[in-house]
Order: C-alpha cells, then sequence, then structure tokens
C-alpha cells in the first residue's frame, strides 16, 4: 500500500534517484533543467526552509514519486512554485499525481501563498492535463527565476 508523506532524511538519495530516472525520460537533463539543481542532493534539508514542504509517495522506505511546494525564487512573497513532481510509471495514472498535488496546494495555501506557478515541458502532456484539471492557466512568461531555461510552458493558478 503506498502512502504520501513528508520527505524523510533517509529518503534523500531515493528521491535523487527518482529525479535521476524520470527527468531523462522526457529529455530534461542538462543546464537548465531541474535536475541540475544543488537541492536534488539533500531535499529533506531544502524543504527544512520555512514555508517549504515536500511530499512523497512511499512503499515502506522504497520511494515512487514526489512533489513540494516553496516559495518562487525572485518573485512576490505571495507566489509559490511547486517544484519537483516526479512519478516512477508504475504508479502513473492511479490518482497519486492528484493526491500530492492536492496536499501541495493545501500547503501552498496554510502557508499563505497567493498563487501558484509551474514550469514544465511540451512533452510532459499527462502533468499538464493534472495542472489544467485542477484550475491552473497557462502563462506565456516564466515568473520568478528559477534557472530552469529550459522548460517551455508555464502555469499558473490563483489559490
Amino acid at each position: 500500500m503506498y502512502t504520501i508523506r513528508p520527505i524523510e532524511p533517509q529518503d534523500n538519495n531515493a528521491v535523487k534517484a527518482l529525479i535521476h530516472t524520470v527527468m531523462p525520460e522526457f529529455g530534461a537533463v542538462g543546464s537548465g533543467f531541474a535536475i541540475e539543481d544543488a537541492e536534488v542532493e539533500a531535499m529533506y534539508e531544502a524543504y527544512k526552509a520555512p514555508r517549504h514542504a515536500y511530499f512523497v509517495i512511499a512503499e515502506g522506505q522504497e520511494v515512487f514519486g514526489g512533489a513540494g511546494i516553496a516559495p518562487l525564487v525572485g518573485a512576490e512573497a505571495a507566489i509559490c512554485e511547486l517544484r519537483k513532481m516526479y512519478l516512477l510509471p508504475s504508479v502513473r495514472g492511479k490518482g497519486y499525481g492528484q493526491q500530492l498535488l492536492t496536499k501541495c496546494l493545501a500547503e501552498a495555501k496554510a502557508f499563505g501563498f497567493e498563487q501558484c506557478y509551474i514550469e514544465t515541458l511540451t512533452q510532459m502532456g499527462s502533468a499538464q492535463g493534472l495542472y489544467q484539471k485542477n484550475g491552473f492557466q497557462q502563462i506565456t512568461e516564466p515568473l520568478g527565476n528559477t534557472g530552469h531555461h529550459g522548460c517551455d510552458l508555464y502555469f499558473a493558478k490563483e489559490l
């Protein structure tokens, strides 16, 4: 049985492996993609900061997916970013992405954010469908300063 829970220190290697497995599947490797972010090396520590949260889909200590919320770098304090939402193929299409997104958005509201921003890729069509189903609207320009210039689609939602 899979559970969705906050990231724990012992999840760092599994979450790093998750990111390094899923991102290449969509060609998201190299400079300009989240796979290169320093936080990938220590996700638990990165998401202990104020107004940060990261959740994993796990069975025991095995991690099958994850997603987080944090202030959007280089933007107003009222804007958060949905970060590093990735699921292994074995858990896709089973409602876990919706559960993760719902949990992240609830946490964002609890933190007092007023808008949520997402960057993604054209080839991540299922993710785009999930975002749009949850009220995200495509916007034409990136917000903030994430450093993810490899992304080509941007979405935002009022919370």
